[in-house]
């Protein structure tokens, strides 16, 4: 395979915090990619109002990001995959599924309230899995901190070192734009551009040039000229093999609203962002360039069309030329499946993959057969781990509001527990249904979609189980528990045995009763 074709490809999350502006920056991104006419975020008619990658109809009544959306366009002769991800706490483990599958990540920062803790957190995960990271300091159209406070922050709370990119001029209803430390070329702003087409800039290629003084004010001027004086004494000059390496951070100042900064962030992408890289199996690193295919499914979504109720496996490609119609071996079960309809996504719209290579994300349609984990090649017995789920922090009963309804609901929640929307257990005794998740927000969601999707109304009702721990041990052990414990142990969706949890004394009194047994806070899929 000519290797020119996966160097030519950028796999790449965006995250944040909610509310800092990572859902529009991901429209932006794709305005300036080519990939649409007009912002989606800001199109007048209520149907076009909601942004692009968030499609789902809670996301666009809500307008929270709930699930992570997948996007393929073309900009300069490269193909992006940008992974748009939840940003509330809530939905994190989406969140992390996600950067399983990436290369690279843009790390989205409010300029007025810094590093919170979402960004943290996914950081630690990016940082796990050594994702190299650029930042993007966004809205600096609004009064915000202090731009070596910002900078500061992420070199002591993330332990980074920081090279700023682009220096900003002013902040707020001041901010102008910035300046380009790399290529020495004012970006000036223009608030009167139309905000949902592309803006361009004015260059200035001297800092002390006399007509930039005139343009932004002998104050801003003289401010900027000290402040990148500052900037080359105090931080790192850029370093691309410390930026691959995840030890710095880029630095982009600007304002995706007003598609500032949005352009100069995409050609970073392009110009220094990492290419496919190679994925570590169980048993040895898989390389990009390798010709058999390989990949491995992060990511389910239902009913991403409610016409047709489908259901679509996210696969990354991790080697390989993989083309429409082509056979793979689905290593778990040792089936082979014939794929003949592979789609491309752009949010929900899709079109069918003729063929794509390593770095891509291809969409395969799922009739239950594929999970979250699951590994394709083209017969290598391969398995890809890593990939991660969490035991629930909040748990409750759930039924259907009409009894009669009460097997549509079963099919709704396995369908809801495959994509990794929620844990789903259902209880030895009785048989009750029990939903498990990270927090409270996903409670009204999961019945939003439930209601929507499948046109079952359910209730929630709390229960005494606070958490649950997947049991592992011998399976005689692991019986010997269920049988005693028959009262407070279940079965998830792939059925693999649960323990439920009522507090911390009921957990470590079975512990110390079944020493043989792990009680698993977390499993791989």
């Amino acid at each position: 395979m000519s290797e020119d074709v996966f160097t030519k490809r950028r796999t790449f999350a965006i995250i944040s915090h909610p509310d800092a502006g990572k859902t529009t920056l991901t429209e932006k991104l794709l305005l300036f990619g080519g990939a649409i006419a007009t912002a989606g975020a800001v199109k007048s008619k209520r149907e076009q109002r909601a942004a692009r990658s968030d499609w789902m109809k809670v996301e666009q009544e809500r307008g929270i990001s709930v699930a992570s959306s997948v996007m393929t366009f073309e900009y300069n002769g490269c193909t992006f995959n940008l992974l748009d991800t939840p940003g509330h706490e809530d939905f994190s483990e989406d969140t992390y599924r996600v950067l399983t599958a990436v290369d690279s990540a843009v790390m989205v920062i409010d300029a007025a309230k810094g590093i919170e803790a979402q960004t943290y957190k996914l950081f630690e995960v990016c940082r796990l899995r050594d994702i190299p990271i650029i930042t993007f300091i966004n809205k600096m159209d609004r009064d915000g901190r202090d731009p070596f406070a910002l900078l500061q922050e992420i070199e002591d709370r993330l332990a980074l070192d920081v090279a700023p990119i682009t220096w900003p001029i002013g902040s707020g209803r001041s901010f102008v734009g910035c300046w380009d430390i790399a290529q020495s070329r004012l970006r000036f702003m223009d608030r009167s551009a139309d905000k949902s087409t592309r803006a361009d800039s004015q260059d200035f290629y001297d800092l002390q040039d006399p007509k930039m003084a005139a343009l932004i004010g002998e104050g801003a001027h003289k401010q900027l000229c000290e402040d990148v004086e500052m900037v080359k004494a105090l931080c790192q000059p850029f370093d691309k093999t410390a930026y691959l390496e995840g030890h710095l951070t880029p630095v982009f100042f600007g304002s995706a609203i007003y598609n500032f900064g949005v352009k100069e962030l995409l050609d970073s992408l392009l110009s220094i962002a990492p290419p496919p890289r190679a994925f570590q199996a169980l048993t040895r690193s898989v390389k990009p360039e390798e010709d058999a295919v390989t990949g491995f499914i992060f990511k389910i979504q239902a009913n991403m069309d409610p016409k047709h109720r489908d259901r679509i496996a996210f696969m990354r490609l991790c080697s390989g030329h993989f083309k429409r119609g082509m056979k793979l071996c689905h290593v778990r079960s040792g089936k082979q499946l014939i794929l003949h309809n592979p789609t491309l996504f752009l949010a929900q719209e899709r079109e069918l993959a003729e063929d794509a290579f390593a770095g891509d994300i291809v969409g395969i349609p799922n009739h239950g057969n594929l999970r979250i984990g699951d590994t394709l090649t083209e017969g290598e017995k391969l398995a890809f781990g890593g990939i991660p789920s969490f035991a629930p922090e909040l748990l409750q009963k759930v039924r259907a509001t009409d009894p009669m309804k009460a097997k549509h609901l079963s099919s709704a929640l396995l369908e809801i527990a495959e994509e990794g929307g929620a844990s789903v257990f259902k209880t030895q005794m009785g048989s009750e249904w029990l939903v498990g998740v990270i927090g409270a927000l996903q409670f009204q969601i999961l019945a939003d979609r439930v209601r929507t999707e499948y046109n079952v109304p359910v209730t929630f009702e709390s229960t005494i189980y606070t958490t649950a721990r997947w049991l592992d041990g011998s399976p005689a052990d692991v019986k010997k528990l269920m049988d005693s414990y028959a009262a407070c142990t279940a079965y998830d969706y792939e059925n693999m045995p649960v323990f439920l949890v009522r507090n911390d004394w009921h957990l470590n009194k079975v512990q110390e009763e079944f020493p043989s047994v792990r009680f698993l806070k977390t499993k791989e899929h």
